[in-house]
């Protein structure tokens, strides 16, 4: 499967919902990514988002 590229405005709505303390996976539901893709990309920009199982990535 293709990867999607990411659009400043996608980053910018990672950016805020990382500072809302908001799960990976309602991130990756919000945005329409799966939780694998907002994780790497949390980890580009420099991001912390709990996963609901309480683990940080």
């Amino acid at each position: 499967m293709a990867r999607k590229p990411w659009s400043f405005k996608e980053d910018r709505r990672l950016m805020e919902l990382a500072k809302s303390s908001i799960s990976l996976e309602e991130a990756a539901k919000q945005l329409g990514r799966t939780p694998d893709a907002i994780k790497r990309m949390a980890l580009r920009l420099g991001l912390s988002l709990k996963s609901k199982s309480g683990r940080k990535s």
